[in-house]
């Protein structure tokens, strides 16, 4: 797994990546009390719908018919526990560093907007009517597109384990990352074995992610050197 490690900077409040946090578990706790078939009409309700085998429908669907706003609100639903934990140890090893050079209104921006892209291309990819994508892998993925582009130099703890113990490693996050990457693009060519994960939506979220923190890297370097005084 892995494991943030502490900078020498000076702190900062942080509240972007604790108010998602909160409201992906929120999301899921009120959905988890709800009975099964209000539950799955709520996730057909908000989660982001294919509109056909063909992409023109798809669009059609998505804009003709209003559904536009769903490729938002799908990224507060979750499948299962292990899909929401999953994402949000993630959200929490990449988004606190990441929104805390980008500062809360840019973090917002990139979670959101790089969710929406994501969900966009999985639907738009996804070749079958009526298919649900949910979740914020996609958002996430762009999380951690964008901790990559802002902290190319960075070094992540990773917890190896070696017979009995625990080997707590420290490893060049470009190296761990690209490999994550790397498997991302493999499973999208591989098929459903390994179950129905919009692998689309991954790829195109981190994309998004490196592009949006190359974009606005001269307007975080020039918020880092107001908070540092200079």
């Amino acid at each position: 797994m892995f494991v943030a490690l502490p900078t020498r900077q000076r702190s900062s409040i942080r509240w972007a990546t604790p108010l998602l946090f909160t409201l992906l578990w929120a999301a899921f706790l009120w959905a988890s009390t709800r009975p099964e078939d209000a539950r799955r009409l709520w996730l057909m309700d908000w989660g982001a719908l294919t509109g056909g085998e063909a992409i023109a429908q798809t669009w059609g669907a998505l804009w003709a018919e209003g559904h536009w706003l769903r490729l938002f609100s799908a990224l507060f639903l979750h499948a299962d526990w292990a899909h929401l934990l999953g994402n949000l140890v993630f959200l929490l090893i990449f988004g606190l560093p990441a929104e805390k050079v980008m500062g809360a209104g840019r973090f917002l921006v990139l979670f959101l907007l790089g969710g929406a892209v994501a969900n966009l291309a999985a639907v738009l990819l996804i070749g079958g009517p009526d298919r649900l994508v949910i979740g914020a892998s996609g958002a996430v993925s762009a999380v951690i597109g964008a901790y990559l582009a802002l902290f190319p130099r960075a070094k992540l703890g990773v917890v190896l384990p070696l017979g009995l113990f625990l080997q707590f490693v420290r490893t060049p996050a470009p190296l761990l990352i690209g490999l994550w990457a790397l498997l991302q693009v493999v499973f999208a060519y591989i098929g459903p074995s390994f179950g129905a994960v919009a692998w689309a939506a991954h790829i195109a979220g981190f994309a998004f992610g490196v592009a949006f923190a190359l974009v606005v890297r001269a307007a975080v370097a020039r918020r880092m050197r107001r908070q540092r005084g200079f």
